[in-house]
């Protein structure tokens, strides 16, 4: 009788372990009734180079125009002034890019490209000491600024050459299979007007994809707050937390939505903080150059009007970058696709990265008002860990804390942009890579990642290329 009982628990504790041994095996989510809409109506199918570039439909006749009218300007090579391209002039003096494009090329993401002479196409290192700044700030280097600018106009010294090195960091699935991640390190040589504040803290930057941000900016407050926790009351280890930023133009803090960090609150500080430090054009909201107290070409150099980027051209970049649609999804009734989603949720990164937001009322665009997005964020900042950790705050953002980027249209950045230069600092050339830098609070789903057999990780691919 005890042979019997023996064998009876035996065969019970083998089917346990072979249970728990193969955890995600056969489940498969379903297709959702207009999953593939990611930008609800502001969708398009473009599975070209030119998937990031259409306007929203139905965008009015008057701003369909203007849309094409902001893209030149987004577009086209700013020149030194004076010139004869009068509405084109007063490219820096100090810059990083002569273009909207250089670092968000077809409206995709930057890559790094560190060449011999430090040159990169769409990475930027910001630059503060350890200390707050205006409401909460960073504080700026006192010489070289918030930015490095490592081009400048004729008679003025760039301020500097970033350089980028890696070492090659190994490591194994739980199948024995070998991966390897790139740790960036960054120096910065020749430097032109001093030596750095010797607390200065530095902070890579990539250019994002720029497709639906409209959208994200009609997303009420109270919808981004109500995914907000900070106490992590719920105990699954996941503490989201709004960044509150100084609203320029409001002259208040608002809420962080944009930048890497949620270091922006809206897309026209967002956009107008860009043309000054990246090209040195003066807008309405930024009319004053950057230059440092010892920076005296910098300061004397001639500029291309007062402002650079006049209110009525500004709007309709604004109005471009504002307005342009998301890519639908591919695939998205596909049964390795499907896998792949119910692996998403189950490993947990649908806690940061969630799936669906409503949009409320856009203040301009009706077409971007009301829509169910599936943008794969929640706006929010989360600890990500010492291994992707900057060690640089930004008003409420501590040094491993970053913004949740939205997923939608990552399937489709290689094709694109034809590069994959993934996170802040485009250190992990595949999606996979980007995964593994994961820590902090996502450590436990990178560890479930980890676990993964080779059929699962590539189902789990499969759906971020469907996004």
């Amino acid at each position: 009788m005890k042979t019997y009982q023996y064998a009876f628990i035996l065969v019970i504790v083998v089917l346990v372990l072979a249970a728990c041994s193969v955890a995600f095996d056969g489940r498969r989510a379903a297709a959702e009734p207009g999953e593939e809409l990611s930008g609800g109506q502001a969708t398009v199918f473009d599975e070209t180079r030119n998937a990031f570039g259409h306007a929203a439909p139905g965008l009015s006749r008057e701003d369909g125009l203007l849309f094409f009218v902001g893209n030149s300007f987004f577009n086209q090579n700013w020149v030194t002034a004076p010139a004869s391209t009068t509405a084109r002039d007063g490219l820096g003096p100090l810059f990083n890019a002569r273009s909207c494009a250089s670092c968000h090329a077809f409206d995709g993401r930057g890559q790094v490209t560190a060449q011999s002479d430090g040159a990169s196409n769409g990475l930027l290192l910001r630059l503060s000491i350890d200390e707050s700044g205006p409401h909460g700030a960073p504080q700026a280097e006192p010489v070289y600024g918030g930015q490095l600018q490592t081009q400048a106009i004729l008679g003025v010294a760039p301020e500097g050459v970033l350089r980028v090195s890696y070492e090659e960091i190994g490591g194994s699935f739980a199948d024995g299979t070998r991966y390897s991640l790139r740790r960036p390190s960054y120096t910065i040589d020749g430097l032109a007007y001093g030596v750095l504040a010797p607390d200065t803290l530095i902070s890579p930057r990539i250019g994002t994809q720029l497709s639906g941000l409209g959208l994200l900016e009609a997303v009420a407050e109270e919808t981004v707050l109500a995914l907000a926790d900070p106490d992590d009351t719920n105990g699954d280890g996941i503490s989201g937390r709004p960044n509150y930023v100084w609203d320029k133009a409001a002259g208040a803090l608002a809420l962080g939505r944009f930048g890497w960090k949620a270091n922006q609150p809206n897309l026209a500080q967002q956009t107008a903080a860009a043309f000054s430090g990246d090209m040195g054009i003066t807008t309405p909201l930024f009319p004053a150059q950057p230059c440092g107290p010892t920076q005296i070409e910098c300061a004397t150099a001639l500029a291309g009007g007062e402002p650079e980027l006049p209110a009525d051209d500004f709007d309709k970049v604004l109005l471009y970058v504002s307005s342009l649609a998301v890519p639908g999804r591919r695939d998205w009734q596909n049964d390795v696709v499907l896998r792949g989603k119910q692996l998403f949720s189950e490993l947990g990164c649908a806690s940061c990265h969630t799936p669906q937001l409503q949009t409320g009322a856009h203040p301009r665009f009706a077409a971007l008002s009301g829509q169910t997005i599936r943008p794969y964020t929640d706006l929010l900042l989360h600890d990500m860990g010492p291994g992707l950790a900057d060690g640089r705050p930004d008003f409420a953002a501590t040094g491993s804390e970053w913004r949740t980027p939205p997923l939608w249209g990552i399937g489709l950045a290689e094709t694109v942009n034809s590069n994959t230069s993934y996170l802040h600092d485009g250190r992990a050339r595949t999606l996979l890579e980007a995964i593994l830098w994961h820590g902090g609070e996502a450590e436990a789903s990178k560890q479930g990642v980890l676990e993964l057999n080779a059929r699962e990780r590539e189902e789990l691919l499969a759906f971020l290329r469907s996004l």
